[in-house]
């Protein structure tokens, strides 16, 4: 009895052992408008090749229920959150976002071989993890702010102002005045963008909305550049004359009122309605910017963070002018010819980032 026991556990050992093991099954959790998801589906060939013992499940969450719940239910138990797509998870762990095979592949391998990559950065509260690959975000985000800073429109007003504030030869009320109107520019800017940021997140980054952005920068690039070669002739982004002269008065009265409050609260309330008056010069680069934001891996704070950073990019030009005019106690209206190209430059940039979203979105 005992020897026919033991020939069971034997024969019993021995099929364990040479059967084979289970699959390991890494999920793909997809969205069908999601450029980068449809990246990651292209390298999945490439995984199952590589990796016959790993079986590649596709979960599309735009029309599965399940697989949507499963992918919130995935995040939170991995402190990814809130979630995003792509997704890919094996055994609990988690990966978000693809990039190109060279960049995200390694990370992938990683995952499935549950080990740790090497740090190569550093983890930052507000903008997540800052390293050599992601820093291309940040810069992006600091050179279009500086950019966007340089339109015509803003600086026109501002340096008019300036060139009001220097007969007054105090360089204490000229920076008082001057950056008031800087930083509540930047101010309303930040909720401007906001705003984009925020119609983004709601309806989503899809198939046509990417189009209808590229179509509009495009637009916005070739209104911008047709202004440099013929300026004034036809359709324009800039102040409406109609608008100026209110303008003007508004800047006058900020010079004649004596006591210093009164006078910060003027200058307030002239960015705020220059912001509004402006608002067709400077739709562009914020629409654009908030688009590529929105398909990040980030959390809020860091989507409101990188606006923060976008604004410091956007205000730095206008308070490098202010600094500037105060030290010398001098400025320069803004010329027409100075005017024209930076418009040129403008234009250039937004029909460049236009035709970047139609044909290669898998760069932003």
């Amino acid at each position: 009895m005992r020897l026919l026991i033991a020939l069971i556990f034997f024969a019993a050992s021995a099929l364990a052992q040479s059967a084979p093991a289970s699959e390991a099954v890494l999920e793909v959790f997809v969205r069908e408008d999601c450029p980068h998801c449809a990246a990651a589906k292209e390298y999945l060939p490439t995984i199952a090749r590589e990796r016959s013992d790993l079986q590649v499940v596709v979960r599309t969450i735009d029309n599965d229920a399940q697989a949507l719940e499963d992918l919130i239910r995935h995040s939170r138990m991995a402190g990814q959150w809130p979630p995003g797509v792509p997704a890919f998870v094996i055994q609990g762990r988690i990966l978000v976002g693809f990039d190109t095979p060279a960049s995200t592949g390694p990370k992938l391998a990683l995952l499935i071989d549950n080990r740790e990559p090497e740090p190569t950065g550093v983890d930052t509260t507000l903008f997540g993890a800052v390293d050599v690959e992601r820093l291309g975000l940040p810069l992006f985000t600091l050179a279009l702010g500086l950019l966007d800073g340089f339109n015509p429109c803003a600086m026109w007003v501002l340096l008019f102002l300036l060139s009001l504030l220097v007969h007054l030869h105090d360089r204490k009320r000229m920076a008082l005045i001057a950056g008031t109107f800087v930083l509540v520019s930047g101010g309303v800017y930040f909720l401007f963008m906001s705003a984009w940021l925020n119609v983004f997140r709601i309806v989503g980054f899809s198939d046509a909305l990417r189009w209808g952005l590229g179509a509009l920068a495009l637009a916005i690039g070739a209104i911008n550049i047709k202004d440099f070669a013929r300026s004034g002739a036809g359709f324009t982004l800039s102040i409406p004359a109609s608008a100026k002269p209110g303008l003007y008065a508004r800047m006058r009265a900020v010079m004649q009122t004596q006591a210093l409050f009164p006078a910060l609260l003027g200058v307030a309330s002239l960015a705020v309605v220059v912001n509004g008056v402006e608002l067709l010069c400077t739709a562009g680069f914020p629409a654009i910017y908030t688009a590529v934001l929105t398909q990040q891996e980030l959390n809020p704070a860091a989507h409101y963070a990188y606006l923060g950073l976008y604004i410091l990019g956007y205000i730095a030009d206008d308070a490098l002018m202010v600094a500037a005019a105060v030290i010398a106690l001098s400025s320069r209206k803004l010329t027409e010819r100075t005017g024209r190209w930076l418009k040129l430059i403008s234009g250039a940039v937004m029909a460049m980032l236009g035709a970047v979203m139609l044909l290669r979105p898998e760069w932003l």
